[in-house]
Parts: C-alpha cells; sequence; structure tokens
C-alpha cells in the first residue's frame, strides 16, 4: 500500500478513536449526572420525609415498652371494711431448649462449668428454699427438662421472692401478675364475685358478680413507660425508665353490707339449711327506711380466692332465682282491703272449710268447719279460705294495680347482676281460677329480695325505697361520689302500713288456740315482732301438678314492730317438710333478729305487743 494510503488511514483511525473515547466520556457523564441525582432523592426521602419514621424504628429496636398496670379499685364494707384488695405477684418462667443448648455448648468448651443437667437440679433445689415450698423442687424439675421452646411453672409468687431467683438465675425470668385478694375469703362472695388474672389480655378482670358488672369503673386506665434496652438484646438498660403516661386507678366501690352481719348470715343460713335438708336457702337483711342491703346470703358460698371454682361459682339465687311465696304474699290482700275499707282488723268473718273459685276449691292447712275468724286471725292464722273472700271484695283489678305497686313482676334495681323480675302474670291473661292461686302466694313468683322489699313498704309508712347494695364510689382523688337514692313507691297510706304491720304481730303471738299464730318461734323476748309465714307447694314435672311433698318454705319479718329498723326476708327450697327445721323459717328468724337487736343496741320495746284475737266466740 502508498504511504500516502497508510497515513490517512491512521488519521481516519485516531479521529474514530477521539470519537468514541468522547461517546463514553459523555456516557459515564451521564451516569454519574443520574447515579448522583438517585442519590440526592434518596437522602431528601431519607432525610425529608422518612427521617421521623426510621427514627421511630431506629427507637423501637433499641427501646423496649411496658404496660404500667392500674391497680385495680377495692370493694368496702359500710364501715370501710375491706372486702376485695390488688396486689401483684411475680410468674416464674423458663425456655428449656436454650438453657439446654447454651449450658452444653459452653460445659463443651469449658468441662469446669456445669452441664444443663446440673443447672437445672441446682435451680429446682433453690427455687423451694426462696419460695418456701409454694414451688416445690419437683415441679421445678418437670418444668425445666421439658422439650419445649418456652413454659411457665409453678403459682405465682412475691416479687422479691422472684427477685432473688432471677438475679441469682439469669436464665429463669419473671412475668408481670395482678392478684386480687379477697381477706375475709368466702364472705360475700356471692355478692361481690371474683376477679383474676387474664393472660391473653394481661389484666386483672372480673369474672363474675359485682367484680364483673363495675369492671369498667374498678379497672382504671393502664399507663406506658419505656426503657432502652442493650444492643442486640431484650435486656433494659438500668436507670433509663421512663413513663409515657402515667396509670390512673380504678375506683374503690363502697357497699351497703355490713361484713359482720354478712358473716352471722351465711353461717346461720347454712346451718339451718343443713338442718333442714334443703336443697337450698337464701335470705336477705334490708334497712326498714332506705332500703339498703345490710346483709344477702345464699347457703352455698365460694372461695374467690382458689383462682378455679368449678360449675356456676358465683350464682346469687337470692336475687336472681325466683320462687312462689306462698303466704307471705297474703299482705298484698291485707293492705288493699285495709286501705279501701273493706274490712276493719277486728272484723269478724265467717270462714268455711274450703271456698270455690271458678273450678278451682281451696282449703286451709288444716281441717276445720265454719269458724268466725277476725280478719286479723285471716292473717294471723294464714288462713287461705278467709284471704280468698276478702280478695274477691278486693277485686282482681285492684289486687293487680297493688302487687305492681309492691314491686312484684319487675326488677328491684338493686345493683345486683343477672338479678330477676319474677312473675306476675298480666292481667289480660288471667283465666277464672287465677284469682284463686295468686292472693294465697301462688301461681306468682318473687326473689327473696323482692319479698323483703313488700315488708320493707309495709315497715316504711307505705313507702316502697328499692333496695341498693352500693352505697358510694370513691375515686382516685379521694372523692367520694354517693349513688343516688332511689325514688320511693307510696304503695298504701302511713296508716294501712301501720295498721297491717301491727295486725302482723298476731303470727308471732305465743298465745294458747285458737289464738296462736303461725309463727311463735319468731317471737324475741322484750321486742315487738311483725312477720309473716309462708308454705308454697311446688310443681312436680311427673304430673305438671302441685306437689305435695316438696315446697317452698318462707318468712318476712320485721325488728322491733313498734319502731321498724330491720326487715327480713327468707326462704327454704325443698326442705324435708314435717321436721321441725324444715316446716318453718321461724326459728331462723329469730336467730337473726336477736343478732341485729344485739348488733345495733335496739332498745327494747316500750311495752308488749297486745293480745289479739284471732277467733271470735
Amino acid at each position: 500500500m502508498a504511504r500516502g494510503a497508510t497515513s490517512g488511514i491512521r488519521r481516519r483511525t485516531a479521529r474514530t478513536n477521539v470519537a468514541g473515547s468522547n461517546r463514553r466520556l459523555l456516557v459515564g457523564r451521564l451516569l454519574l449526572v443520574i447515579a448522583l441525582v438517585l442519590t440526592a432523592g434518596k437522602l431528601i426521602q431519607v432525610q425529608g420525609f422518612e427521617a421521623s419514621a426510621l427514627s421511630e424504628k431506629a427507637q423501637r429496636q433499641r427501646a423496649a415498652s411496658q404496660v404500667i398496670q392500674a391497680e385495680r379499685g377495692s370493694f368496702v364494707d359500710r364501715s370501710g371494711n375491706v372486702l376485695a384488695f390488688s396486689g401483684e405477684a411475680r410468674q416464674l418462667f423458663a425456655n428449656p431448649r436454650l438453657l439446654t443448648k447454651t449450658f452444653d455448648d459452653e460445659h463443651a468448651k469449658d468441662p469446669s462449668k456445669p452441664t444443663a443437667e446440673q443447672y437445672k437440679r441446682e435451680v429446682a433445689r433453690y427455687i423451694p428454699q426462696v419460695t418456701q415450698g409454694k414451688i416445690s423442687e419437683q415441679e421445678v424439675l418437670n418444668a425445666l427438662f421439658r422439650d419445649v421452646q418456652f413454659t411457665y411453672f409453678g403459682p405465682p409468687i412475691d416479687p422479691s421472692q422472684a427477685r432473688l431467683i432471677t438475679e441469682k438465675y439469669p436464665h429463669i425470668g419473671a412475668d408481670y401478675r395482678g392478684t386480687r385478694e379477697y381477706p375475709a375469703g368466702d364472705l360475700g362472695s356471692n355478692i361481690i364475685g371474683a376477679a383474676n388474672w387474664r393472660p391473653d389480655e394481661q389484666k386483672l378482670k372480673g369474672q363474675m358478680g359485682l367484680e364483673a358488672s363495675l369492671d369498667p369503673l374498678l379497672a382504671g386506665t393502664d399507663g406506658a413507660k419505656v426503657a432502652d434496652t442493650a444492643m442486640g438484646s431484650d435486656l433494659v438498660i438500668p436507670g433509663t425508665e421512663r413513663e409515657l403516661k402515667a396509670a390512673i386507678p380504678g375506683s374503690d366501690v363502697e357497699l351497703t353490707i355490713d361484713s359482720d352481719l354478712q358473716f352471722m348470715l351465711q353461717r346461720e343460713l347454712a346451718d339451718y339449711a343443713r338442718q333442714a335438708r334443703a336443697r337450698s336457702a337464701s335470705a336477705v337483711v334490708l334497712d326498714a327506711k332506705t332500703g339498703e342491703i345490710y346483709a344477702l346470703a345464699n347457703d352455698k358460698t365460694f372461695d374467690p380466692r382458689a383462682g378455679s371454682w368449678g360449675e356456676n361459682p358465683g350464682a346469687n339465687p337470692a336475687v336472681t332465682t325466683p320462687y312462689e311465696p306462698g303466704s307471705v304474699n297474703k299482705v298484698i290482700t291485707a293492705a288493699g282491703a285495709i286501705e279501701n275499707d273493706i274490712v276493719k282488723p277486728d272484723t269478724v268473718l265467717q270462714v268455711p272449710g274450703s271456698i270455690k273459685i271458678a273450678d278451682r276449691t281451696v282449703g286451709d292447712a288444716w281441717d276445720h268447719g265454719t269458724v268466725p275468724m277476725t280478719f286479723t286471725g285471716v292473717l294471723g292464722k294464714s288462713s287461705n279460705v278467709g284471704t280468698l273472700m276478702v280478695a274477691q271484695q278486693l277485686g282482681e283489678q285492684r289486687f293487680y294495680d297493688l302487687a305492681r305497686k309492691f314491686g312484684l313482676g319487675q326488677r328491684t334495681g338493686s345493683g345486683l347482676p343477672g338479678e330477676s323480675a319474677g312473675s306476675l302474670p298480666p292481667r289480660e291473661s288471667w283465666s277464672g281460677s287465677t284469682f284463686a292461686n295468686l292472693p294465697i302466694g301462688q301461681g306468682l313468683s318473687m326473689t327473696v329480695l323482692q319479698m323483703a322489699g313488700m315488708y320493707q313498704a309495709i315497715a316504711n309508712d307505705g313507702v316502697r325505697v328499692p333496695p341498693r347494695i352500693i352505697a358510694a364510689e370513691v375515686r382516685p382523688d379521694g372523692t367520694r361520689v354517693e349513688r343516688p337514692r332511689p325514688e320511693g313507691v307510696q304503695v298504701v297510706s302511713p296508716e294501712t302500713a301501720h295498721t297491717v304491720k301491727d295486725m302482723l304481730r298476731a303470727v308471732v303471738q305465743k298465745a294458747p288456740q285458737p289464738n296462736r299464730g303461725t309463727g311463735p318461734d319468731a317471737a324475741l323476748p322484750g321486742y315487738q315482732i311483725a312477720g309473716k309465714t309462708g308454705t308454697a307447694q311446688q310443681i312436680d314435672p311427673d304430673c305438671l301438678c302441685y306437689s305435695q311433698s316438696k315446697y317452698w318454705i318462707t318468712f318476712a319479718g320485721i325488728v322491733p314492730a313498734d319502731n321498724p329498723r330491720f326487715v327480713v326476708g327468707l326462704m327454704l327450697d325443698q326442705p324435708a317438710y314435717g321436721s321441725p327445721e324444715g316446716s318453718s323459717a321461724a326459728p331462723l328468724f329469730h336467730n337473726i333478729g336477736a343478732f341485729l337487736t344485739q348488733r345495733y343496741q335496739i332498745p327494747l320495746s316500750k311495752e308488749q305487743a297486745p293480745f289479739q284475737l284471732l277467733q271470735a266466740g
């Protein structure tokens, strides 16, 4: 090739190489610019838009948040005696698999260090010493030798004991547990109920009774705190804890009950029910003027400290389970007849041995021909026939209206959960024979609290004050907020109430027959007592008719009759009828009345109750 041609080729090649280098440089610069733009954009995103979120994430990685448990409110009685309060405990836990791997690996590297088995057995010997046997050595061994990732073991223990264990053996952990303490055991347990620790919610929760129904009031509001943790671990750095939100304690609840009276009522009722071989029994004591519940009991209770209580432990039949009251319901006819001036206490009625109403024939509990009874005698001797004779004069509508005023067929609003309204058949549903049953306490139902409320109206100048059991709320700052007293219902006039109350003294009259009342065993020496016995037949499920062997035995009374302080209602379900205790609740009323007069230093009646003529001629 010619030299000139060769030089031309070289010049063209050089120009081409230069152009290629320029393009590569341009592309490189362009890529660099793009990279810088992207980097700048990322920096803007991170430092601007995401700065707060990333900072928060980093904070979470080096900090642990914890709930500050709110202190649950307490229950106290009317004198301030504590019936329930909250504490705290610790639940031990361990990671058996991790513990095994850690110690066996360390032992393999350094044989002077303990094996996992040796460590576990050492821990198992130490824990029973610290917990004073509350957690046994075998319990610890069973937990630590399980092939599981995580396990709790033993019952909750005192925080100071847990601290000794976890400081000496850091591989054992301890979780917070709220505890509920009931210093009086089963006293008032059917009223208060129970609360225990709920692991799923990490909180003390009411499970039954007032503990459950008042849970929002008692629980308070949890707070929150955070603490810094060591890098790569959950270990909290001491001294770094800081509060984010303070916990607000729950309110205390002051009840109207008197714990001493409650204890006595529970004991006496359970003993009497056992002697009477009753299926169950309930009782209530009300303040005659205010309707406050001083004590309310059932023969069966439970210990809320047990933690597990079996089937239906918190049942409170005194307010949840109605029954047919029998002759205690005759007070409605008596009050209506006096109020409407149909009869007077000394009006003499010619009472036959039986009476027919529609297709029903009703007799008295004892055989007799036609006898002249005073209206007081009809009540005092509990004559079904005499009561129905007067009830017919009162009339169905006036009877029904008065029963509603006495609170039948409606909840009392006492504040106790699960309260039943009982039953009073609607007026439009009555048949011809309905009025053969209602005036004598059959065919309707009520709770022992409703029954006591009827007699509270008689004791309180005819004004029924709905019963209540919550006196006040005491807030965390100490402010005491009284629960408003319910409005009273004027059932009958004061004059009628006084007259009926005086007539009811005949029930406990200890006189020779035929002027002896049906409940003389309820009498208290030195005091005027007014009351009413009751016996109601239960339905036999085999024939769906009234049984001749299964009864409810009731009693309602006023202490003392001349200046009422308390009203007592009693019910025995299916006692051994015919036995002394199974035939009447009057002796039980006597025991309760005696305690009331002594505890509250009730003055003796100024004069003995006058003799009342029950049968003329």
